[in-house]
């Protein structure tokens, strides 16, 4: 299980806060690009909590030595795995050479992959679509996967959508292109020894059930985000953990102890790590209140630990499992 790479959602806050729920689930950092790497500010983009591993980090770009300083930059700030985007459809991303579009150039996703195996010792991996604008052939996918492969990359994460590179927004190549999750057992059926993953519309355990059955790893994206509890069955339900007995009022307050932390370390503000936890106890009665008090500009001067007592002033909602 792994929760996917999301621009401006998947920060290092977001990620401790699903690791309090799932130990075990991999977590991946927002795409960071070879050129925020290579002329920015390297700790804003690579610092991360110790208790965030497994963690990997996702690269943008499509230069083979930039990617290969980058990767090497991640290995040594501790990552557990490089991964390289080739599933972004956003015309930001295009202008740059890079995401879904590098799928039309098989041969340079593979030179990347090289370089980027040549020079560190974690896993190499790549995720990407089923295809690009109409290009509908299977063919089209496993052609790419088999060229990148034979560069040393051994798990591909398919989002199993094509990308639509003119005309959708990203938030529409999330939503319109139609899933194909057959292409992707196909993938598993034609490349036994790779491992891969299955990214794409999963929103329940029977969905993740069944595509277990048929692939190695299933990563959830905007589910995860917005509905985080979820995660905290993961560790039961795919890794043979017990139950964990967690309770949701107890993610709550090592998130406000975080934030406490965080503060006095860096001076980040508390809303900001917040913003993350909105989903923290959706479905629940009171639910509403709770976020609408978290979500209070009027408050951002008080301390974390008195929104959260004002969050739960006059309702029961700690108290519910």
């Amino acid at each position: 299980m792994s929760v996917a790479p999301m621009m401006d959602w998947t920060d290092r806050h977001c990620r401790y806060f699903h690791r309090l729920m799932s130990r075990h689930t991999r977590l991946y950092t927002e795409m960071v690009t070879t050129g925020a790497l290579l002329h920015g500010d390297v700790p804003r983009h690579l610092d991360f909590d110790e208790t965030e591993h497994p963690v990997a980090l996702q690269l943008g770009g499509s230069e083979p030595a930039d990617l290969a300083a980058s990767a090497r930059l991640g290995e040594r700030w501790g990552y557990d795995e490089i991964n390289l985007n080739c599933g972004c459809p956003s015309e930001r991303v295009q202008r740059g050479a890079f995401g879904a579009c590098l799928m039309a150039e098989p041969q340079l996703v593979a030179d990347c992959v090289k370089a980027m195996v040549d020079v560190v010792d974690v896993p190499v991996t790549v995720k990407h679509r089923i295809g690009i604008d109409k290009v509908e052939s299977y063919d089209f996918v496993r052609d790419f996967v088999g060229t990148v492969a034979q560069a040393g990359c051994g798990v591909f994460i398919v989002h199993a959508r094509n990308a639509w590179l003119k005309g959708l927004s990203p938030k529409e190549n999330r939503e319109i292109p139609p899933l194909r999750y057959e292409l992707v057992h196909r993938l598993k059926q034609d490349f036994p020894d790779l491992v891969i993953a299955i990214n794409g519309g999963v929103t329940s355990d029977a969905v993740v059930h069944a595509e277990l059955d048929r692939v190695d790893g299933v990563m959830v994206g905007r589910e995860a985000y917005h509905h985080p509890w979820w995660l905290a069955r993961w560790d039961a339900l795919y890794y043979g953990e017990p139950a964990s007995g967690l309770r949701r009022e107890e993610v709550e307050e090592a998130m406000v102890a975080y934030m406490e932390r965080e503060h006095a370390a860096r001076g980040t503000p508390w809303h900001s790590i917040a913003r993350h936890m909105m989903g923290l106890y959706n479905g629940l009665p009171g639910a509403r209140r709770w976020r609408q008090v978290w979500s209070d500009h009027r408050l951002k001067g008080e301390p974390a630990r008195e929104v959260m007592r004002r969050a739960h002033e006059g309702h029961s909602l700690a108290l519910t499992p």
